[in-house]
C-alpha cells in the first residue's frame, strides 16, 4: 500500500508557480479572498490562501465584509471586485451564512475571474472539454494527485461517491474526458444509490467525496484498488487536545491494507485545493494579459 502525499505534491505544484511568477514583470497575479463572517473553519482556510499566495508571490487581498452583509451588499462588493482591473482572480469563501443565497454569488462572479471553477459557464466548459476554463479547485486537485502518482485511468472503473458541485459532478466529468489522463468508464453513487457496496467494490479506483466520517469500510472495497478521500470531517475525540480528529470519508485502518494506493486525511486532497486555486489564479492573469 502507497500513500499518496497531498503535501508533497502540493509543494511542488507550488514550487512551480513561484518559479513561474518570478518571471514575471510588472504587475503580479492577484486574487480577491472574500470571507463573509467568521466560520472557524473558514478562517483557518482563507488564511492557508493567503499565506500560499504570498509564499508563490501572488497579491492577495482579504475582504472581510461582516455576518450581517445582505446579498445585494455582497453582489455589489463582487461587481466592484468584477470591474478591478488589478484584480485577476475571486473567491468567495463558502460556507456563507444562511441568508446568502451561495449560488446566486457563485454565478455573479465574472466567469474570467471565477478561479473557485463554480460559474455556470466554468462547469460547462469542464462537460465541453474546453481548456480556457477554470476547473473547480478539488477536482483538479485529485486530476493532479491521480497524474503525479502514476495512477492509470484509461479504460479503468471510477467510481465517485458524492454528487456535489463542488466535487462528484466535475471530478465525473473530468474522469470521463477523452484526454490521455483521463477516458475513465464512470459510475456516480448519492444517497439514493440501491445497493452501494455492490458498486463501489467494482471500483478500480474509488472517489469518496460525500462528507460522512468513514463512512466507507472494507467491506465496500475491492481488493487493489485505488482510494481518494475527499472528505474532511470533525469528529470528537476527548484525547486531543482540541477535542476532536480530523478523519476523511474513509475508515482508513480497516480500508488501507486493502489498497494498492490511498489518500490519507489531512495531507491528500486538502493542500491540493490550495495549490490549484493559486495556478488557476496565474492562469486568470494569463488569460487576462493575453
Amino acid at each position: 500500500m502507497e500513500l499518496i502525499d497531498g503535501n508533497n505534491t502540493a509543494a511542488q505544484i507550488v514550487a512551480e508557480l513561484k518559479a513561474e511568477v518570478a518571471t514575471i514583470s510588472g504587475r503580479k497575479p492577484c486574487l480577491a479572498l472574500v470571507r463573509v463572517g467568521d466560520d472557524p473553519a473558514s478562517v483557518s482556510y482563507v488564511k492557508k490562501k493567503d499565506q500560499t499566495a504570498a509564499e508563490i508571490g501572488i497579491t492577495s487581498r482579504v475582504i472581510l465584509p461582516p455576518v450581517s452583509t445582505t446579498q445585494a451588499e455582497l453582489l455589489a462588493l463582487i461587481d466592484q471586485l468584477n470591474a478591478d482591473l488589478s484584480v485577476d482572480g475571486i473567491l468567495v469563501q463558502s460556507p456563507l451564512p444562511k441568508h446568502i443565497d451561495e449560488l446566486t454569488v457563485f454565478r455573479r462572479v465574472s466567469p474570467q475571474k471565477d478561479v473557485d471553477g463554480f460559474h455556470t459557464l466554468n462547469l460547462g466548459k469542464v462537460a465541453q472539454e474546453d481548456d480556457s476554463g477554470f476547473v473547480a479547485c478539488t477536482p483538479a486537485g485529485i486530476m493532479e494527485l491521480i497524474v503525479r502518482s502514476g495512477v492509470k485511468l484509461s479504460g479503468k472503473h471510477v467510481v465517485v461517491l458524492g454528487r456535489s458541485l463542488i466535487v462528484g459532478k466535475p471530478i465525473a466529468l473530468l474522469a470521463m474526458q477523452r484526454k490521455p489522463f483521463a477516458n475513465a468508464t464512470v459510475t456516480v453513487c448519492h444517497s439514493q444509490t440501491a445497493d452501494l457496496p455492490s458498486i463501489t467494490r467494482q471500483a478500480d479506483v474509488l472517489i469518496a467525496a460525500i462528507g460522512k466520517p468513514e463512512f466507507v469500510t472494507a467491506d465496500m472495497v475491492k481488493p487493489g484498488a485505488v482510494v481518494i478521500d475527499v472528505g474532511i470531517n470533525r469528529v470528537p475525540d476527548a484525547t486531543k487536545k482540541t477535542g476532536y480528529r480530523l478523519t476523511g470519508d474513509v475508515h482508513f485502518p480497516s480500508v488501507a491494507p486493502l489498497c494498492t494506493k490511498i489518500t490519507p486525511v489531512p495531507g491528500g486532497v486538502g493542500p491540493m485545493t490550495v495549490a490549484m486555486l493559486m495556478k488557476n489564479t496565474l492562469k486568470a492573469w494569463r488569460l487576462a494579459h493575453a
